[in-house]
């Protein structure tokens, strides 16, 4: 039986989409709400909120306390979770088949009736300056965000998705309020179950807990605009932080996979150009790695390493001549190993539940369909070595790198000598 013939989708009247997926054999499921609304819909004063807000789901609703959304789940040996990234806020849940109808009236409760309690945000803000402050202590982790803002600075895909602590602490229940009218309407959200599910059965939950909801028009979300910048943080630690990007494409471009098989020969495993080079053969790194980012209207390969101080400069030249030398020289072996790395990736991830579930509302946020993974399959397959060159010879003719640099990075060349570098 194949993987489409497993999956169903609907829609209810007002825009809400519903998608589900039979896992034969399985005695849990995992489920959730993916709402179209994350960092990138954050206007400059509201940034941070819509990470508050995913925080503040489970502090209490009109029904249940925050120790009650708790035990509903656990009392029944399941888990209950959220995140927020760029463009989604998800919140979900995996428990055994009997207890899906009371997941689903947990997750939707908390996304439908939150009291957003004043002592409770309260609370949270605390909790989430925490956050913020281990981020900022923590070299490998807050480089993302400084990498982000100098590629997109000055605009919703280059904020951080905590936020900064001097807005976190200004937030009240009328902003928490306001984001979740503007955003949280039945078309931007999508209900994802995968495991010992009935389609039928979700669908009239959804209809139940949903249907009741009008649409919304969602404001227009700016568009990204890679710029390419540096920011540099000296500070004494051990280690110096590397991390440089490309502008790389979207979902929807048409080498959106040649973009990741790329990034997974360059430093995607033990195997990869930057790995056997820089840590293998010249020792200059404990971690190095690349991988892709991507969106509907941009993308980004991102070069992370840590190196010692004294190391730092050989390691940025190195990481520039192997970007270049894998656009030209990249051998068929090499292409082969990477895709069946993504093939494997693809497979495995099948075989959880939460996997399923994660991947049927991202790909249908994306392209409005969830694709047979025999298709992906074959779409991986498809790509030559040629694509595979022409995608790498145009990501390094762009020569406008994004870097940021943390710790004792006094010697690191500038981002202009690293241009240059690759335009050479």
């Amino acid at each position: 039986m194949s993987e489409s013939s497993l999956t169903r989708v609907s829609t209810l009247s007002n825009g809400l989409r519903v998608v589900t997926r039979h896992m034969p054999g399985l005695h849990s499921a995992a489920l959730g709400i993916w709402i179209g609304a994350g960092g990138r819909n954050e206007r400059a004063e509201q940034n941070g909120i819509a990470h508050f807000l995913e925080h503040m789901a489970f502090k209490g609703t009109t029904s249940r306390t925050p120790l009650q959304i708790a035990e509903a789940i656990e009392d029944v040996g399941g888990y209950i979770n959220a995140y927020t990234s760029r463009d989604v806020t998800a919140y979900y849940a995996r428990v055994l088949e009997d207890d899906v109808d009371l997941a689903f009236d947990v997750i939707s409760d908390i996304v439908l009736n939150p009291i957003f309690d004043g002592r409770e945000i309260e609370v949270e803000r605390g909790v989430i300056l925490q956050e913020i402050g281990q981020a900022l202590d923590t070299p490998d982790d807050i480089i993302f965000d400084w990498l982000q803002e100098a590629a997109y600075p000055d605009q919703p895909m280059g904020r951080t998705i905590l936020g900064p602590a001097e807005r976190v602490s200004r937030f009240d229940r009328q902003d928490l309020a306001g984001f979740v009218a503007e955003n949280y309407g039945p078309g931007q959200m999508i209900v994802s179950a995968a495991g010992a599910v009935d389609h039928d059965r979700i669908l009239r939950l959804a209809e139940a807990a949903f249907g009741h909801l009008s649409p919304v028009i969602q404001p227009a979300r700016e568009a990204a605009r890679w710029q390419g910048l540096e920011t540099r943080q000296i500070k004494p630690l051990e280690q110096a932080h590397f991390a440089l990007a490309l502008e790389g494409p979207g979902y929807l471009a048409p080498d959106f996979y040649a973009a990741q098989i790329f990034s997974s020969a360059l430093g995607g495993g033990m195997s990869s150009r930057l790995f056997q080079k820089l840590r293998e053969e010249r020792g200059l790194c404990y971690t190095i790695f690349a991988q892709s980012g991507f969106h509907d209207d941009t993308g980004m390969l991102t070069i992370y390493a840590g190196t010692g101080a004294e190391d730092l400069a050989e390691l940025a030249d190195l990481t520039i001549d192997e970007m270049k030398r894998a656009a030209e020289d990249m051998t068929p072996a090499e292409m082969a190993r990477a895709q069946a790395q993504l093939r494997a990736g693809l497979l495995m991830g099948l075989e959880s539940p939460s996997g399923q579930a994660e991947r049927m509302a991202r790909t249908l946020a994306i392209w409005d369909r969830v694709p047979d993974p025999a298709e992906v399959a074959d779409r991986i397959a498809a790509v030559t070595l040629a694509d595979v060159r022409a995608h790498a010879e145009a990501l390094i003719a762009q020569a406008r790198p994004a870097l940021a640099l943390y710790g004792p990075v006094e010697g690191a060349p500038a981002r202009e000598d690293l241009a240059r570098r690759l335009a050479a």
